[in-house]
């Protein structure tokens, strides 16, 4: 796995052994950096359930202000933390060691406006709609907000609406797909 593209292009990431994470293929990467590169200059991004860190990398790399990385493996944080220092992108990001739900209530009332919010959560969970129901109340984020969730094909987002989310489209793949959503209608 590598940076696709941006300050750290071409360097090779580290990722955590076993299966307790699915890191995201470099032409998946690719293909989703694609469709959000028009919005990635100056955000700030939150990475949640980050694995490798590698989708934070990635935006950082392609010019986000700063990520923060939520990621309850102490493996993965430690593989997050040696991908930020080989990319020398550390300065402009956050790593929390905790569950996502608890790691965003420690966030609320630190005065972050997320731009883009991407997760890839454990499939089949249910782990997505707990986030956005958080978010749906959440001063972090605002009605400008991507979020972008990876999930697997089978995965519905019936539930958006119920909400206040309303999908903007869908990305699948071979085996996931990428579902981007915003607030309001």
């Amino acid at each position: 796995m590598r940076v696709i593209a941006g300050s750290a292009r071409r360097l090779l990431l580290k990722t955590v052994e076993g299966m307790d994470t699915r890191p995201t293929t470099d032409r998946t990467k690719e293909t989703l950096f694609n469709m959000l590169q028009p919005q990635i200059g100056d955000c700030k991004f939150l990475d949640l359930f980050s694995g490798s860190g590698a989708i934070g990398i990635e935006a950082l790399s392609r010019g986000a202000a700063m990520a923060v990385m939520i990621e309850n493996n102490p493996k993965a944080i430690e593989c997050i933390r040696e991908n930020l220092e080989r990319t020398k992108l550390e300065d402009r990001a956050l790593v929390m060691n905790c569950d996502v739900l608890a790691g965003l209530k420690k966030l609320e009332g630190r005065n972050y406006k997320f731009d883009m919010v991407f997760m890839d959560p454990p499939y089949g969970h249910g782990h997505e709609r707990l986030v956005l129901e958080y978010l749906a109340h959440s001063a972090m984020v605002t009605e400008d907000t991507v979020f972008i969730i990876e999930a697997s094909r089978e995965t519905e987002f019936d539930w958006l609406k119920d909400y206040g989310y309303h999908m903007i489209k869908s990305k699948e793949y071979k085996t996931n797909k990428h579902v981007f959503a915003g607030r309001g209608e």
